[in-house]
């Protein structure tokens, strides 16, 4: 199976990009500041404000199919420029009829969310096997069993909008413990419950940042097997709100992004001193801090895993894809259920 193509995130305020020939050349002020093959270079993802594209190198990614979003320094989506939209608009339509059939949606969400459910399950277990004398052991093992509880009320869930209800449960439970993984004495690098906007506490900035980039590498992959990002199954849809890649990536935060942050964290690769405290207690990441965490999460995309599914090696990145197309298979009628990812 091939290789992903690379993200270019830029970190650069007020960065220029352009096309020179075979490469991509980001400069800021006077300076060359990067260089990279443009064959190589599957999205560019640019944080920040002030950032350029040359009409030159748009009109190449355009034709390319290489998208280029805008997001905020917080991981905020702004926008996305694309060129013409692919893929099979029998299968878009399929998706939509689906969206507006309460079992077919019911059957989405629930494999979603009962595989979202024992990943955050094997990231608390995975803690209790490496620290044995964990002092909150039955604190843990207590939230252990009311996961296990939604995850089993999940099969006679009828609704969808039940399933949400032990979904957020279950939520409850394991970020309940959150904080009991990280090992860092740093106070100011605690957990002390989710806050999104804006996040409250260098944790959640981080947990933030990473969902972010995780939901805009979904809503590529789902562009690219041809199903619309927008219209989802578990998620309400809401204007500009990318329901279906939200959806998809649940399965992913507790073992990619949650172990990503904890492992930052826990080896003090990412420390207090690299985020900014607004006057209301807003709490964003410093320059180098988010591309300290850029690095790592790319990093992290390249590690090889084994597909439980369609049980194969292949880089993290790649079974982003391969989720989407088992979403499309399933939507196609092709799979009886869509089989969410477990990770092992």
């Amino acid at each position: 199976m091939k290789h992903i193509l690379n993200t270019l995130y830029i970190n650069q305020d007020q960065a220029r990009l352009h096309k020179d020939g075979a490469a991509i050349i980001v400069r800021h002020e006077k300076n060359k500041i990067g260089q990279f093959p443009i064959i190589a270079v599957g999205e560019i993802v640019c944080f920040g404000f002030g950032i350029t594209v040359s009409p030159p190198l748009a009109e190449y990614c355009a034709s390319q199919g290489t998208t280029i979003s805008y997001l905020s320094g917080t991981g905020k989506f702004l926008a996305r420029m694309e060129g013409p939209v692919r893929g099979n608009v029998l299968l878009r339509r399929k998706q939509y009829r689906d969206s507006d059939a309460p079992e077919r949606t019911r059957s989405i969400a629930a494999s979603c969310v009962a595989a979202k459910i024992l990943n955050q399950r094997n990231v608390l277990l995975r803690h209790l096997r490496n620290h044995g004398d964990e002092p909150q052991r039955s604190t843990i093992e207590s939230a252990l069993a009311a996961m296990a509880n939604a995850h089993r009320k999940i099969r006679s869930a009828e609704t969808t909008d039940t399933i949400r209800g032990l979904e957020g449960e279950a939520a409850a439970s394991y970020f309940s413990c959150l904080n009991f993984m990280i090992r860092s004495d740093d106070e100011s690098m605690k957990f002390s419950g989710r806050s999104r906007k804006p996040p409250r506490d260098r944790v959640n900035a981080l947990l933030s940042f990473g969902y972010a980039l995780l939901a805009n590498d979904f809503r590529s992959a789902l562009e690219t097997v041809g199903l619309d990002p927008y219209v989802g199954y578990l998620h309400v849809e809401r204007p500009g709100r990318p329901s279906l890649a939200l959806d998809l990536m649940e399965e992913f935060r507790a073992p990619f992004v949650d172990r990503l942050v904890l492992t930052l964290i826990n080896r003090r690769e990412i420390c207090s001193s690299g985020f900014d405290v607004g006057p209301a207690g807003d709490v964003q990441m410093k320059t180098d801090t988010r591309k300290q965490f850029l690095a790592a999460y790319q990093a992290r995309k390249r590690e090889c895993i084994g597909h439980p599914f369609v049980d194969e090696d292949m880089e993290l990145g790649i079974a982003f894809l391969i989720q989407a197309r088992l979403l499309a298979r399933y939507i196609r009628g092709d799979l009886e259920l869509y089989p969410a990812f477990v990770w092992r």
